[in-house]
């Protein structure tokens, strides 16, 4: 099964408070809640093509409301970032966010069920794991019976120990710049999570979170300490398998690459005993570490520095498309692995002025990123609506991202969901023809079996020279299983293209096909023909501006 993944975040995608306030409080701007996300919801979801529900900012994390009389350690303001925290300053693994509980007090309970309903309607669970690093106020109220604190037993005289949980700058107050803490004291400061060893890190910093220490003396050159086996690697497998116990199906690993890949070697086999199917997902930007991170046990990875960058360059800056053909050639023998998105909540929305400013533009890179290999696709909440994230929400300005750390209001989402359920009354024509046209591209990366199990074929080569095609602005390629064959072809320009591909002689002898008449049905649109697949003669087409055919071919 080839994974179609949407990405939510249960503290937006079911608020629906109209006109949200700048750095509004949840009294004033609300939060949504595990319940929001029905079952009639995630059917919807599913339609789309989806098959995986990945659940951001679900472990408790920072936040500023009291819940001091639920037995939940209250967090101090100075060290939050925005009015809701951000989902990757984790206070406690062992719990969830209170924010997304009807009842606080029911809070697991509440989640369990919606794993139930998830579950029920044939989709799988992935959470967030944050290895990397933890919120500066960590203190878990809820663990398991044996299990202690992160940072309970460190040395903190230490600079460096093996066994501490945190590293410390002894000697030093933690006093970041351009950040007002009130009256949080940190005394000797921890190092920051993205790897700052000062005690002053900046507002642009991850000031709000203290770094893990695996083992690694990143000031003492570097040595690693992995023998005996260090008390963090010990307590993030606890994890693991406390969330896989719960019937979770994956993990979007934060920053896996900042963790030692040792780590990785050791644990995520021992997860597996725990519950032997469940996926691991790593988030990585170093195409170097790609085949070391899948030889370490992770089912997939973020291929954001090749085939995303490469998309957005194509269609923000004049890029070749033929570019498309290195992303594939880099990854070659790995597509299975590789995890394509054109959103997600680090980047900025296509239809932002940031990036594409249309929505309706989005056609030609949905499809190579959905059709290009047999790996993942991922789709960001509101980005099937074309939703921009251009407001100003509080600590998030307007930057064309949707915020992680304020309580808001998606307003496509909250259109779509209004009165509880789904419904395309309240949106615009060219949302439900937007959302339609991402249900259509999903659902065929999905079922057609030339996508989730063939061969891929790169036409590039054979059409640099040809006058009938533009290899600046066109991309075409075959994918071919048993006896059925996709030629897809998109088109980066403004202007329509009536397209004459040359298709080689290897490419008959490579995917094993015949040449001579096929019954054609283009599935985007269904057009139905009689088309001549020959190495001799091209295949002729009609691509739409900004547009993409996928031709399904039957001798």
């Amino acid at each position: 099964m080839k994974p179609i993944i949407y990405q939510l975040l249960p503290r937006l995608f079911g608020n629906r408070t109209e006109n949200p306030v700048p750095c509004g409080t949840i009294e004033q701007n609300g939060s949504g809640k595990f319940k929001d996300i029905t079952s009639s919801a995630l059917r919807a979801i599913k339609s789309l093509g989806a098959t995986h529900v990945w659940f951001t900012g679900v472990i408790e994390h920072a936040h500023r409301p009291d819940y001091s009389s639920y037995g939940i350690r209250k967090h101090n303001p100075h060290v939050i970032k925005g009015e809701a925290g951000s989902p990757y300053a984790i206070t406690d693994y062992y719990d969830v966010d209170p924010d997304l509980a009807v009842n606080p007090a029911k809070r697991m309970v509440e989640f369990e069920a919606l794993i139930t309903r998830t579950h029920n309607l044939g989709l799988k669970v992935i959470i967030d794991f944050v290895p990397n690093h933890v919120g500066r106020e960590y203190h878990s109220d809820v663990a398991p019976d044996g299990i202690k604190d992160l940072g309970a037993d460190d040395i903190t005289a230490h600079h460096f120990n093996p066994n501490n949980n945190f590293y410390y700058l002894p000697g030093t107050r933690f006093e970041p710049t351009n950040v007002h803490l009130g009256d949080y004291v940190e005394e000797p400061a921890k190092a920051s999570g993205n790897d700052c060893f000062t005690p002053s890190p900046d507002r642009n910093d991850w000031y709000e979170t203290v770094k893990l220490n695996y083992g690694v003396d990143y000031c003492g050159g570097g040595h690693k300490h992995f023998d005996p086996i260090p008390d963090t690697w010990h307590k993030m497998l606890d994890i693991l398998k406390f969330w896989a116990a719960k019937g979770i199906d994956g993990f979007r690993c934060d920053m896996a690459f900042m963790v030692p890949i040792e780590f990785w070697q050791w644990a995520i086999p021992q997860v597996h005993k725990v519950k032997k199917n469940i996926e691991f997902i790593a988030e990585i930007y170093d195409v170097n570490l790609y085949r070391p991170f899948i030889e370490a046990g992770f089912d997939y990875l973020y291929d954001k520095v090749n085939l995303y960058d490469t998309l957005r360059a194509i269609q923000c800056f004049g890029v070749g498309a033929d570019r498309i053909t290195s992303c594939w050639q880099t990854v070659d023998g790995l597509g299975a692995h590789m995890l394509n998105f054109l959103e997600n909540h680090d980047e900025q929305r296509y239809a932002s002025p940031f990036y594409a400013g249309d929505a309706m533009t989005v056609l030609p890179s949905l499809t190579v990123a959905s059709t290009l290999s047999t790996g993942p696709m991922m789709i960001y909440f509101g980005q099937e609506l074309g939703e921009r994230g251009m407001d100003s929400e509080g600590f998030s300005g307007e930057d064309g991202r949707t915020t992680i750390f304020d309580y808001w209001t998606i307003p496509t989402i909250a259109r779509w969901l209004k009165g509880g359920k789904p419904s395309t009354a309240e949106l615009t024509e060219d949302e439900v023809k937007l959302r339609n046209m991402y249900l259509k591209v999903l659902n065929v990366a999905r079922s057609e079996k030339a996508v989730t199990d063939g061969l891929f074929f790169d036409l590039m080569y054979v059409n640099y020279d040809n006058q009938a095609f533009n290899p600046h602005r066109h991309y075409a390629y075959l994918r071919h299983h048993d006896g059925e064959t996709l030629l897809i072809a998109v088109n980066f320009a403004a202007e329509s293209a009536d397209m004459e591909i040359r298709l080689p002689r290897h490419a008959f002898d490579h995917l094993n096909i015949a040449e001579g008449e096929y019954k054609a049905v283009e599935l985007l649109e269904g057009a139905k023909s009689r088309k001549i697949v020959s190495s001799e003669y091209p295949f002729i087409t009609k691509v739409p501006a900004h547009g993409a055919v996928i031709w399904k071919l039957k001798k």
